[in-house]
């Protein structure tokens, strides 16, 4: 029974075996660690056939004496020291930052509790520019490290992919030997031996070949499955490394956003106190700037005011139970990323940006579903562009993937999961993503998924997160931190806008 097992195994992985009709495995020349040999039974009436199982023990011997699978990864040695030496400089120096980015913190957080002059005010400007000036140094060395896991998975997959070819091809040899062996059956064998002992060596000869190959075919195995982890774990990383390039992007602009409110404050009060003051008093010019600044949102036909924005918000929050000020600074996050990184698909643009091209491929039927649902033409309907750094290893269309939608920047099956819980609140059936009111609704909806309902500032920020790289990895908690931020200001403006609301 254990050896018709044995022998079904055999008959399961003949796919390895080269298919040539005219030169079958009994008559191609074997080629077995760099020697050639005829085929042993190509003329089964030869002499040579008499010293068969002598002959078959040594060659099966020396089949044996190959390599075996001996660990999951396969770095070179003084690469693995180069490897390590890069990463304990990069730690260390990530730790120098993160400890001067504690320090800025706790210093803007105490101007921010000092009297609200102009120099306090522009004191809490510098510090804070300065501190994003190096959160973007600490993203830069994280990407560094990234890069660094990257080459090292990548030799890891060059090594393993080397040992693959090396097994199949010892396994197409002892595969062809088999069948070879296999050709003459235990009478013949026994006929032509001259001593009994000599058929028991063919038979102990047979019951090793057959042991190899099993144990090439769990190598092999073993070895596919250590090659698809290093494949998840390079395509994980090139993922995170797409992340913290977005990340980036909004530390730039936030850098950008605090300088220049920094010469705007400068410029308006020209360095005087008395101005400033008056600035701050003004009520009914400040209630009007907030609700009639230009809320940004991308993917939207037009452009909505804060005020607009904010009744939408508040709308949704009796709805799903988000905090409106919370979901205004996600969205506003959202729409940054969506314009620093581009659109895609729009009318007009190359092939290259199309969404066939720019979309993962899971993603593509989905995407086409929901513009035909809506009426909208597959081919012309904006979606977020991805980010394109071949220096990084990042090739648009290859390993790196845009696809999202409308302001919430929802990829196309997450849309759908979505699909009908949005419905039931507004009415739109199907809903779509590129509707302001639609888009304010799914996002609550996934904030409210991951705890944002609590409106506690921990589980607020967790669900930032989560929305941004669907975890709460340290490296993107510039993310959380600035939706936070921008949550606290919409939330003064909120409760400024309704305390002159309620004073008229």
């Amino acid at each position: 029974m254990v050896r018709y097992q044995k022998r079904k195994k055999i008959e399961e992985i003949k796919k390895f075996l080269p298919e040539n009709k005219e030169n079958s495995p009994f008559e191609k020349p074997i080629k077995f660690f760099g020697f050639q040999k005829k085929s042993i039974f190509h003329n089964q009436f030869s002499p040579f056939t008499r010293v068969l199982p002598s002959f078959l023990t040594i060659l099966i011997i020396f089949s044996l004496i190959s390599s075996t699978v001996s660990a999951p990864i396969f770095v070179l040695p003084q690469v693995l020291a180069s490897y390590d030496e890069e990463r304990a400089k990069l730690e260390e120096e990530l730790k120098k930052i993160e400890a001067e980015i504690a320090q800025y913190e706790s210093i803007v957080a105490q101007t921010q509790q000092q009297k609200q002059t102009l120099q306090n005010k522009i004191n809490e400007l510098k510090k804070k520019a300065e501190k994003i000036a190096l959160q973007i140094k600490q993203t830069n060395l994280n990407l560094q490290h990234l890069n660094i896991q990257i080459e090292d998975t990548t030799v890891s997959i060059i090594k393993t992919t080397e040992e693959i070819n090396q097994k199949k091809e010892n396994l197409t040899n002892l595969l062809q030997l088999y069948y070879q062996v296999q050709s003459q059956s235990p009478v013949q064998i026994l006929l032509t031996t001259e001593e009994i002992s000599d058929f028991f060596d063919y038979l102990n000869a047979l019951h090793s070949l057959q042991d190899k190959i099993q144990s090439n075919i769990d190598e092999l195995k073993i070895l596919n499955e250590t090659l698809t982890k290093q494949n998840e774990v390079l395509n994980t990383d090139r993922e995170e490394i797409q992340k913290l390039l977005s990340m980036q992007l909004l530390q730039k602009t936030d850098l950008e956003q605090t300088k220049s409110e920094q010469e705007k404050l400068l410029a308006v009060t020209k360095g005087n106190e008395q101005k400033y003051q008056a600035m701050l008093e003004d009520s009914r010019q400040k209630a009007a700037e907030i609700k009639n600044r230009i809320y940004q949102l991308l993917g939207v036909k037009t452009q909505v005011t804060f005020g607009e924005a904010m009744e939408i918000a508040e709308w949704v929050g009796t709805k799903t139970g988000v905090r409106p000020a919370l979901l205004l600074a996600v969205l506003t996050q959202e729409s940054n990323l969506g314009q620093n990184v581009g659109t895609c698909n729009r009318a007009g643009d190359p092939p290259s940006k199309s969404w066939q091209k720019v979309m993962k491929p899971n993603q593509r039927d989905a995407f086409y579903q929901i513009t035909k649902e809506l009426g909208l033409n597959p081919d012309t309907t904006p979606i977020s562009c991805p980010i394109n750094d071949p220096s990084k290893g990042l090739i648009a269309g290859q390993n790196s993937w845009g696809g999202a939608m409308g302001p919430a920047q929802f990829m196309p099956t997450t849309w759908l999961s979505y699909k009908n819980q949005v419905s039931k609140i507004t009415g739109n059936n199907p809903p779509n993503p590129w509707d302001i009111r639609d888009a304010f609704v799914a996002c609550a909806l996934y904030l409210s998924n991951w705890g944002a309902t609590s409106k506690n500032y921990n589980d607020e920020w967790k669900a930032a997160m989560i929305y941004f790289s669907g975890s709460t990895n340290p490296r993107y908690r510039f993310y959380g931190d600035s939706v936070m931020a921008l949550a606290k200001k919409y939330q003064q403006d909120i409760d400024y806008l309704k305390q002159v609301a309620n004073n008229k």
